[in-house]
């Protein structure tokens, strides 16, 4: 079926895009990149967005149209369908244990919203402890839950509006670079020339790149909502070019102009956390509006991590109540409330989220709590990646039984090296991220960040094998109950 007329509320393609998009990338994250591999990040973004971003994007539409039936479980119902039960199930874990250091992340990202917002500094660090930090965090992690249950539609009217003043921002910003430098702004970047973005290939180098990585994926998060679409085979293939058109202009214009503003040879410690408000607070002072533009980001910036928020709780929490194999899965897991929402779901959401935030709290301060978990994200989420790749593989292989109104790359053998490649390529980013960034080698520090790294991973992804245990104990406590009922 191309179309569902029996939907009442549906989902338009540009809306699917920018729901997509606030998932995806956003200012931040065309700075941390930019502290890792300094002005060399250009060419590496490059090379990303031709040799990854545009692959990763096409394969997602190719599987969203080839699977538009009304399951919910997404890339997991992808894996399922093209391959077995099994992968189908490991996939909806990995899939939903990765997409928790982000949710903690971005709620982390809320709170300093708020900060620069009421304090219009960057004294948030200062001001509160790491055990206020962290419950605030949590305590809006289960605020945007219970949100979900009450608010049918926000999280789109969030999302449009956060994922659209967001992308304007950006695009403010580079213009306004380049009205500075016609003005007699300077370039903060010295040299700032053709050798200054070649890259210097090291080990530290190719340790950042899953933070790349994770910076432009997550175009399969929207893959539960294609039901909710008019006509999902000929839209959904609109919203990923939009949205693969809209990370290339950000990440490649964002970071030449970010270079401008910034030393890249000589960049601020806390980079990561508030580099973003540097930027606007920069350009305002530079072009004579003051702190104008940091507030009115503050305000953009606030929306954008609170509709992410939202999009990656509601899409998180169906990956592992949606269509999964019984067999692996408790039936409480796939519990409905009154409003249709997988509650034990959002419950294991939060507490696994609880302890990746007691984890971090045993670190200095709060610009290291951010860093680390932020580059956690680098690996887990390539870790992910390979299992949208796997689906792709698997379908080009069985080209005669999935048809699809939309095909990546009409030559099988090309599509299948072209899949192979992405597949390869984010397993070894996933590996690499596992070193240590922003503490040097051979510190206490560097080896508790290893430790934790190593832990968080194993308690996330091993968190998997308990479910099928439990379920067989559930369908052996029913076998008995029924034996008593005879």
């Amino acid at each position: 079926m191309d179309s569902l007329p029996n939907k009442k509320h549906y989902i338009s393609w540009p809306i699917i895009a920018f729901l997509d998009f606030v998932t995806i990338i956003g200012f931040d994250d065309i700075l941390y990149p930019l502290q890792n591999q300094g002005l060399s990040v250009v060419f590496t973004w490059i090379f990303m967005v031709v040799a990854f971003v545009i692959p990763y994007e096409m394969s997602v539409s190719q599987l969203g149209a080839t699977f538009t039936d009304k399951e919910e479980g997404g890339l997991s119902s992808w894996v399922r369908h093209s391959t077995t039960d099994t992968l189908g199930y490991w996939t909806a874990w990995m899939y939903w244990a990765a997409s928790l250091p982000y949710i903690v992340d971005v709620a982390n990202s809320v709170i300093i919203s708020f900060g620069w917002l009421i304090t219009g500094n960057n004294s948030l660090g200062k001001q509160m402890s790491n055990f206020t930090f962290g419950l605030l965090t949590f305590i809006i992690i289960l605020i945007f839950i219970l949100l979900q249950n009450f608010f049918k539609h926000s999280m789109e009217v969030m999302a449009t509006i956060g994922g659209g003043a967001m992308f304007l921002m950006t695009v403010l910003f580079v213009v306004m670079t380049v009205y500075s430098l016609t003005h007699g702004g300077q370039i903060a970047t010295q040299p700032f020339n053709l050798s200054s973005f070649v890259p210097h290939l090291s080990l530290q180098y190719f340790s950042t790149t899953g933070l790349l990585m994770f910076a432009v994926c997550g175009a399969e998060l929207v893959a539960p909502y294609l039901i909710r679409m008019r006509n999902p085979k000929k839209d959904f293939p609109k919203a990923m070019w939009l949205v693969a058109l809209m990370t290339a202009f950000l990440t490649v214009f964002g970071t030449l102009s970010l270079a401008i503003f910034f030393n890249a040879n000589d960049l601020p410690h806390d980079l990561k956390m508030n580099g973003s408000y540097y930027a606007f607070q920069l350009l305002g002072q530079q072009i004579g509006l003051g702190n104008f533009l940091l507030y009115i980001f503050s305000i953009v910036q606030a929306i954008y991590m609170m509709a992410q928020l939202a999009v990656l709780l509601d899409a998180a929490s169906w990956v592992i109540a949606g269509d999964t194999a019984a067999s692996f899965m408790p039936q409480w897991m796939s519990k409905r409330n009154k409003n249709g929402r997988p509650l034990n779901s959002y419950l294991l959401t939060s507490g696994l989220c609880l302890f990746l935030l007691l984890m971090s709290g045993t670190l200095p301060d709060i610009n290291s709590i951010f860093n680390w978990l932020l580059n956690l994200n680098g690996i887990v989420f390539p870790f992910k990646n390979c299992w949208v790749f796997l689906a792709f593989i698997a379908v080009r292989l069985q080209a005669d039984k999935f048809n699809s109104s939309f095909v990546f790359i009409k030559n099988k053998a090309v599509a299948i090296a072209v899949g192979s490649w992405c597949f390869v390529f984010s397993f070894l980013c996933a590996l690499m991220s596992f070193i240590p960034q922003d503490v040097k080698f051979g510190t206490a520090a560097y080896a508790q960040q290893l430790l934790m790294n190593l832990f968080s991973v194993f308690v996330l992804f091993g968190a998997g094998l308990i479910m099928p245990f439990l379920a067989r104990l559930e369908k052996r406590k029913q076998a008995k109950m029924s034996q008593l009922l005879k």
